[in-house]
């Protein structure tokens, strides 16, 4: 265990302080290179990133199959090092859209078999559904997950989206390593209930969207013209006023990264970062870089301290509460336990 390893909660695996999130290496921000992506995937791998996530719907197992090509092709000591993390459950249309959540525990047990075989494993070690299936009691998915650990097929039990109270009656069924979710500067609704509940559970955080899709990278223009397919075209924060107010928080933002001699990018995977230390339980940023010039940006925050006054800058650059526009269209928050 090196000082930046960090625990998933008191159950949890001991896994890099970033994780690499994969999604956008197959899906939803438009066209991807392939080499380039199973690269990035190496080049994290070499340099102790340990924790791949990924979803079974990200390009319809495209994405599996992109990671089980990485690992398979990766050198041998890296490779055994890499622990996977993957969302299952939701219902695809051929044309690519999305038509609910299943959470039946025959739906669990289907997913699963299809992920091994995609990811050419006999083990995944977080498995989550994505979001609630508000037709099955969350016992009864999370009980099917529990028979998977107990067939060794899955080696932890995670929860994706969840409110304080689904997170209560998943951890009262069994362990749960910890809540992937949402947090970043401009999305920090979980603070006030989530983050205790789940410190008080003993539930680690794999906080995803740390960058908001890109929005508080420092690279997103106002001008800048998105591809067909490419989600932010639908995403409220993306659009016009919305866009611009948000851009003007980035701005902000870019006058305190500067001072501290870093990229907008790294100063915001830093704060999330800190909050490590400061809500007292695991978080684990996962990073979407999809080529190595922005993984190497990414990782570069791991040497960034930030003080207490510097912290307070970065929270007065861009305050709790104040990004404009929804972080998912309406019809996608409807599926988000968290915010209900």
């Amino acid at each position: 265990m090196t000082p930046d390893d960090r625990t998933l909660g008191s159950t949890g695996p001991t896994v890099s302080a970033l994780g690499l999130g994969c999604m956008g290496m197959s899906a939803l921000y438009g066209e991807s290179d392939r080499a380039e992506s199973i690269a990035t995937i190496h080049a994290a791998l070499e340099a102790g990133i340990t924790l791949l996530d990924t979803g079974d719907f990200y390009g319809m197992g495209h994405n599996e199959l992109l990671i089980r090509e990485a690992l398979q092709t990766a050198p041998a000591a890296s490779r055994s090092k890499a622990l996977t993390s993957v969302k299952f459950g939701a219902l695809r249309t051929v044309e690519g859209g999305f038509t609910g959540y299943d959470g039946h525990p025959a739906a669990v047990r289907n997913f699963l078999a299809y992920s091994l075989q995609r990811l050419g494993l006999d083990h995944i070690d977080i498995y989550r559904i994505a979001r609630v299936d508000p037709d099955v009691p969350i016992e009864e998915t999370i009980g099917a997950m529990a028979e998977a650990v107990q067939a060794g097929h899955i080696r932890h039990i995670g929860l994706s989206e969840v409110g304080a109270h689904t997170m209560r009656r998943a951890a009262a069924v069994a362990p749960i390593s910890d809540l992937q979710i949402e947090y970043s500067l401009l999305s920090r609704g979980i603070e006030a209930e989530i983050l205790p509940t789940a410190r008080e559970l003993g539930i680690g955080i794999t906080a995803y969207g740390v960058l908001s899709r890109g929005l508080i990278s420092g690279h997103f223009t106002r001008d800048r013209q998105l591809s067909a397919g490419d989600f932010r075209g639908m995403s409220p924060r993306f659009q016009g006023e919305n866009l611009h107010h948000n851009l003007d928080l980035v701005d902000a933002l870019r006058k305190v990264a500067t001072a501290n001699g870093a990229s907008v990018a790294q100063i915001a995977i830093a704060w999330v970062l800190a909050q490590n230390a400061r809500r007292g339980l695991g978080i684990v940023p996962l990073i979407g870089a999809r080529r190595r010039d922005r993984l190497a940006e990414a990782l570069s925050a791991l040497d960034l301290y930030l003080d207490d006054a510097t912290l307070a800058e970065i929270e007065t650059a861009i305050p709790a509460g104040s990004a404009a526009g929804e972080r998912y269209p309406q019809a996608q928050m409807a599926h988000l336990d968290s915010e209900h």
